[in-house]
């Protein structure tokens, strides 16, 4: 099921209206991540030879569906920095740092969407503004709708997945160190990466 659809590129007559999927109208609300069942985290190339993978435990956000006009639906994500993990204590501490993130100074990384675009199928992209320190810059995030569903508690869920890469000193994370074999300690390039499962809110009594 589609969540967004593409308008025609032929010129419609003044009869026409745009179809609308029930099942897509039916997920038209604001829904609430859910961070026990979501996650955000990045992949790094260390050392010029592996991969150091880390996730950020604490985040929430917020997602507006709206299935009628899916160019009126929006995500806004908020992702606490300190919550970094990356499997090392140490070197968790050094991401925290003033070396890279500053968490003290700058505690919250956050995503505020701008555009939604269909790209295929089930394949989305959307645009927004990441800010990371005192840096904001846009940002094209890939993503694979994976369907709605409603949970046994009763709740109704959409899921998302996808990915996009960045360059860490876009956003001023330009700490580093050389190598004595040639090329350097950690990679500009990061791949951040978003698996999303998110809650629908209740509709308000009248």
């Amino acid at each position: 099921m589609a969540l967004f659809t593409r308008k025609s590129t032929a010129a419609p007559t003044v009869t026409e209206a745009p179809a609308v999927d029930p099942a897509l109208a039916a997920l038209t609300g604001t829904y609430t991540i859910d961070p026990s069942h979501s996650s955000i985290g990045f992949t790094v190339r260390h050392a010029m030879v592996t991969n150091v993978r880390g996730s950020f435990g604490e985040h929430e956000g917020t997602l507006v569906v709206d299935g009628t006009d899916p160019a009126n639906s929006s995500a806004s994500i908020d992702v606490k920095i300190a919550s970094i993990d990356t499997g090392i204590a140490d070197r968790d501490g050094h991401l925290v740092s003033g070396d890279f993130f500053d968490a003290e100074k700058f505690p919250h990384m956050t995503f505020r969407s701008t555009k939604a675009e269909q790209l295929g199928g089930e394949a989305y992209r959307i645009t927004g503004d990441l800010t990371i320190k005192d840096v904001t810059r846009p940002l094209a995030i890939d993503l694979e709708f994976n369907g709605s569903a409603t949970d046994v508690y009763g709740n109704e869920r959409v899921g998302f997945e996808g990915s996009a890469d960045i360059l860490r000193s876009d956003w001023g994370l330009t700490w580093n160190a050389a190598l004595e074999t040639g090329g350097v300690m950690v990679s500009d390039k990061v791949k951040l990466t978003f698996d999303i499962s998110a809650i629908k809110a209740a509709a308000p009594v009248a």
